[in-house]
């Protein structure tokens, strides 16, 4: 039950983000509540965190000093929204495989039979190197608990396809680790928004050059 309502928390609290990224004039906002540090409000910012991705590497946030990079949350046996979910990364990953300033982050939330391995087969499958695309594991509390940071929802539900459920959403993070923009990862229609969405990012950092 827990679970059911904080997702349901996540989602109202996208459906309120809404319609912010529709025009396309001016900068992404920077999603989520300000928070009060020191006296002072800060932007929602994506905590520190140490993963591993598909070549055995550490990632963490300096793997993507000066660069915004798009994540998603997958398993490789997942029967249900993952093979979408991926498709739509592809197409993201194919879109901007030329742009050094975007990266890809897909984090398996089956941190038992995902293994770097498997991760390792599943990205040379895809045609993907860790030069674009991290496929990163990790510990399974750390997993679940990031997903929060990026509005997002992962849990074991024995009850499950697979055995976990989660969240399809696509996020879009700045180089100030700032969560810039969403879309629905089974949904071509809302990631093809993403796409402009992504432009307009690459646009607001070469402002900042």
């Amino acid at each position: 039950m827990r679970h059911l309502l904080f997702f349901g928390v996540i989602i109202l609290a996208l459906q309120g983000c809404a319609g912010t990224t529709a025009s396309n004039a001016g900068p992404l906002p920077v999603l989520g509540e300000p928070k009060e540090v020191n006296g002072e409000m800060v932007q929602h910012q994506i905590r520190d965190f140490i993963f591993v991705n598909q070549d055995s590497q550490r990632v963490t946030n300096a793997t993507f000093a000066g660069k915004a990079y798009v994540v998603d949350f997958f398993f490789i046996s997942c029967p249900t929204i993952c093979p979408k979910l991926t498709k739509q990364m592809l197409r993201i990953h194919d879109r901007f495989d030329d742009e050094d300033r975007l990266l890809l982050l897909s984090h398996s939330i089956d941190t038992k039979y995902d293994t770097i391995p498997r991760l390792k087969a599943y990205a040379e499958n895809l045609g993907v190197s860790s030069d674009k695309w991290h496929f990163v594991t990790g510990e399974k509390d750390d997993i679940f608990s990031i997903t929060e940071d990026y509005f997002s929802v992962a849990f074991e539900d024995g009850e499950a396809p697979g055995g976990y459920d989660h969240t399809g959403y696509i996020v879009l993070v700045d180089p100030d680790g700032h969560v810039r923009a969403y879309a629905n990862g089974t949904d071509p229609e809302s990631v093809g928004d993403f796409l402009n969405d992504i432009d307009r990012l690459m646009a607001e950092m070469d402002q900042e050059l």
